[in-house]
């Protein structure tokens, strides 16, 4: 085992957040070693104005990270697994899913009034295609519109008064310490999250196995099972980040439950099935279900999509 290792993360408030926990996870491990975090500059925030939609191809955020574990000019990159995509690098692998984080979606409002309270018209910022969709589905009466920027960026449009409320990623507010801005967690039945979201991830290269053997400890199965699954449902149905999919799977002593579904970019349509299995078989049950929801006509809300 070396003396020092080098995290590489993104440079927003919130990937340096994360990066943090695991070098502190890491650091009451393996006392007496050394974990120093470097930033590594991703394409997607040096444009943090351009829409993700119009940014080709998968991994936007991490590809630099990827690079840069594939040099050797770091030794682990910590993601946000929802980040990641279906396919990565063949030299790399996920050497560790940390316990999951909240997976919800949280509304931060201005004027702190619950989604069903926002008036006719209310201008709610958010660019993922799945929630716009999934907020048209729930009301045809509110302005949907763009925004990128990280955490801090967001929630500051939404104090300029830019927009009246913003959906973001529970898990993010919580780890920067600022649960008290959440107006509400978005409830499964009308937001199902992104396939991993709320769960870490930890890239290493396959063949260091003095860095796999390092952040193995970190790893948690059961986090690992669920986003398994909900990473084979996305895949079954030859999505990525960019598409209007939602999943999320829950753990039992020895079952796993994964409820996903694919809806209309208009809000009018959806597709949307539960599926349970057994723990050990997290991938299949993932493939099944995907399965499932094309028999129910996911691919052509999915064909829909531009």
């Amino acid at each position: 085992m070396r003396s020092r290792y080098i995290l590489g993360t993104r440079g927003s408030s919130l990937a340096m957040c994360q990066a943090q926990i695991v070098q502190t996870l890491l650091e009451a491990q393996h006392p007496g070693t050394a974990f120093q975090v470097k930033t590594i500059h991703a394409r997607a925030d040096r444009a943090p104005e351009q829409p993700l939609a119009s940014m080709s191809g998968e991994g936007v955020f991490v590809k630099e990270l990827e690079a840069a574990l594939q040099d050797h000019e770091i030794d682990l990159a910590v993601h946000s697994l929802k980040d990641l995509p279906l396919q990565g690098p063949k030299t790399l692998c996920l050497g560790a899913i940390l316990a999951r984080e909240e997976p919800r979606d949280a509304l931060v409002s201005k004027s702190d009034t619950p989604f069903d309270g926002l008036p006719a018209g209310a201008r709610v910022g958010t660019s993922s295609r799945r929630r716009q969709s999934q907020l048209r589905a729930w009301r045809q009466d509110v302005e949907l519109a763009d925004i990128r920027g990280n955490v801090d960026t967001r929630l500051r449009k939404l104090d300029e008064g830019r927009y009246d409320a913003v959906v973001v990623a529970a898990c993010g507010l919580i780890r920067l310490g600022l649960e008290e801005r959440i107006t509400e967690y978005l409830p499964t039945e009308r937001m199902l999250p992104e396939p991993g979201q709320g769960a870490l991830a930890i890239e290493v290269r396959e063949d260091d196995a003095d860095v796999r053997g390092l952040v193995a400890g970190l790893d948690d199965a059961r986090s690992r099972a669920c986003v398994e699954a909900e990473r084979a449902l996305l895949g079954a149905l030859g999505g990525g980040c960019h598409l209007p999919i939602a999943g999320l799977a829950s753990c039992g002593t020895d079952t796993l439950t994964l409820e996903g579904a694919v809806i209309a970019v208009d809000g009018r349509r959806q597709v949307r099935s539960r599926l349970d299995g057994p723990l050990q078989e997290a991938r299949a049950v993932g493939e099944r279900l995907g399965q499932i929801l094309i028999r129910q006509g996911a691919l052509d809300l999915l064909n829909e999509v531009s």
